[in-house]
């Protein structure tokens, strides 16, 4: 400029000058009415605010201006359509992507809520207080969260004679018996054992297991002792003593189940009284026959007399007087001597009974006799004895 002043002279000089003013002015008249023709817009991203001075007409020529692009999930104030205001302000919130996991099935979502708890009453996805819910409800919404929803369900618990009916997500039978304060004792019986892991198809079932100890006292039944009394006649009996029965106390441990009674077991017993025995004399002897003599002269001896039977080694069963003792095992016959009772005499043996004198025998004479009986265990009962013979007929 100075070099053309110089060069040009002073009515062109002033000519010049005076074009580039009016150029400059024009320019910057241009300048401020392009200014003063803006409106200034508050633009809310994501909550945050700036303001934007602008010649746009619409908000999609705005947003075409500032490079955004609303997606069909994103959130906008106003229409894109909508005119552009001095004084305006146009939020816009971007969509953030949300994977939901309930009971393992992933679904895709997309949200300009803030919150969790927002989030899932937008998309109307319930969660019961008996759910697990990987997240708190008033935790924010990030893009790319991961949501995870395990639905509740009811499995009924037999807790002995009691029923109930507790809310799980699973897990084990331990962790769900402690989450309900149901407390065990060790001898509890738990089906299914406390580290299954719960299904919706699980029942529980508790047996209440108790033991306890119980003392009994039972009596002791006395025992009857008999001793053989002579005095006695043979088959009366006579108490002695009447005996007494003894006690003793047991103690068991006993188990129920339910409080119902399962086991009794002894594990210790004390006699506290003896029992004293019952006595009975039991008379062995032989009754005295009483016998009315209608005939005969009555006469009476006391003799010897051994016995013997038809069945010995030897013998023919056949008495001196021709009786077959072995076709009448049962029959009374004695051997005698026949100088003192003749063959064929009636008589009354002392501890025998009414006989007939049939036999004789080499080893009786005089006052000795033999009666006979049915067999050899009877002959050695009966061994050797004295008795009245008493002479009938």
């Amino acid at each position: 400029m100075r070099i053309l002043s110089k060069l040009l002279p002073a009515s062109k000089r002033m000519l010049v000058n005076s074009s580039i003013g009016i150029v400059v002015l024009l320019t910057f008249a241009s300048v401020m009415l392009f200014y003063a023709t803006q409106n200034e817009v508050v633009f809310a991203e994501n909550g945050e605010d700036r303001t934007i001075d602008t010649h746009a007409d619409t908000v999609e020529e705005l947003l075409e201006e500032i490079g955004i692009e609303v997606g069909v999930h994103d959130a906008l104030s106003h229409d894109l359509h909508a005119e552009i205001a001095d004084g305006m302000k146009i939020e816009y919130k971007k969509a953030n992507q949300v994977i939901v996991t309930i009971d393992g099935k992933k679904e895709e979502f997309f949200t300009v809520e803030n919150t969790v708890k927002d989030f899932l009453e937008k998309e109307n996805l319930s969660v019961s207080e008996h759910d697990a819910l990987s997240h708190q409800l008033d935790d924010e919404i990030a893009d790319g969260l991961t949501l995870s929803i395990t639905k509740a369900y009811q499995v009924v618990i037999q807790d002995g004679e009691k029923e109930k009916k507790a809310w799980t997500t699973g897990g084990s039978v331990k962790e769900l018996l402690e989450s309900n304060s149901i407390k065990l004792s060790k001898l509890d019986k738990v089906k299914p054992a406390l580290d299954q892991t719960i299904s919706k198809d699980t029942a529980i079932s508790i047996v209440r297991v108790e033991k306890k100890t119980e003392e009994v006292t039972d009596s002791i039944a006395f025992q009857t002792e008999t001793r053989k009394d002579s005095s006695l006649a043979k088959g009366k009996e006579q108490v002695i003593e009447a005996g007494e029965d003894g006690s003793v106390v047991k103690t068991y441990e006993v188990t129920y189940e339910n409080g119902e009674e399962v086991n009794r077991e002894l594990v210790a017993e004390e006699v506290t009284k003896e029992s004293k025995n019952r006595i009975v004399a039991i008379g062995t002897k032989e009754p005295q026959n009483l016998v009315t003599l209608s005939s005969g002269d009555g006469k009476e001896f006391t003799m010897t007399a051994s016995a013997f039977t038809a069945t010995c080694s030897g013998c023919s069963g056949y008495t001196a007087t021709g009786i077959n003792l072995k076709a009448n095992p049962n029959m009374k016959v004695i051997a005698v001597d026949p100088s003192v009772i003749p063959l064929g005499t009636k008589v009354w043996v002392e501890g025998y009974g009414e006989a007939i004198a049939g036999d004789t025998g080499g080893n009786i004479s005089g006052m000795r006799i033999d009666v006979h009986v049915p067999s050899k265990a009877d002959a050695y009962k009966w061994g050797v004895r004295k008795v009245k013979v008493i002479i009938l007929d």
